[in-house]
């Protein structure tokens, strides 16, 4: 029996509108001490994940653990990226066991989550494991996230990708949005986008506009 292709995305692929974001701790006290990632790398992805979900209308949830007595305002790199959007305050180290952000969580109603934050092991392994227990598909960004030792950071990914969750990264995250350079709503969009935050790919772009008049189209 043979298998008949068809020009049309895999079902494991995300898309805009069917998953909801949640970037969790991205504050100066869990920053301080992370090292697994450099933090200027780790502050670039960030707002580059944020800046993508931002441009593609994402449903998108922010939240910090005791912003106001410890851990500082979450990075102005995401907060920029939503003005005005109400941050979720935590004490629960546990983002999934905090009862404000499961009720937008249900709002929003969307059957996938992605996850990206500080740290890896304790901030990202505990909503990873909890949705994942209640029947959502969940997703890593694995390099906008962060853990005191990349021995820490890679231990939890491992356990999270054991249970199910898919490890991305954060410029995959983008362009997997995008998917079809034929998309011309977004198409400025998603290459300015890389150019500002996309490292050597988003050089690579800015250099073939610039001296070609080059267009991925």
């Amino acid at each position: 029996m043979s298998i008949q292709a068809t020009p049309t995305a895999g079902a494991k692929l995300l898309t805009p509108k069917d998953h909801t974001l949640v970037m969790i701790d991205f504050q100066s006290q869990m920053a301080f001490a992370t090292h697994s990632i450099e933090a200027i790398t780790l502050r670039n992805n960030a707002a580059l994940v944020a800046n993508a979900a931002a441009g593609f209308g994402v449903s998108t949830i922010l939240t910090t653990v005791a912003e106001k007595s410890f851990s500082g305002p979450m990075f102005s790199e995401i907060t920029d990226a939503f003005p005005g959007q109400k941050m979720l305050d935590r004490t629960s180290m546990n983002t999934w066991e905090d009862a404000a952000v499961i009720a937008r969580v249900n709002e929003i109603g969307k059957p996938r989550i992605v996850l990206s934050g500080l740290w890896t092991g304790v901030c990202i392994v505990g909503p990873a494991l909890s949705a994942i227990d209640q029947g959502f598909e969940v997703f890593v960004i694995a390099d906008a996230c962060g853990d005191v030792s990349a021995e820490a950071h890679n231990r939890a990914m491992d356990r999270m990708v054991q249970a199910g969750a898919q490890p991305m990264t954060s410029l995959q995250y983008l362009l997997e949005l995008q998917r079809d350079w034929a998309r011309t709503d977004t198409y400025d969009m998603t290459t300015g986008i890389a150019k500002k935050f996309g490292g050597a790919y988003g050089l690579g772009v800015t250099y073939a506009k610039t001296m070609f008049g080059a267009h991925e189209g």
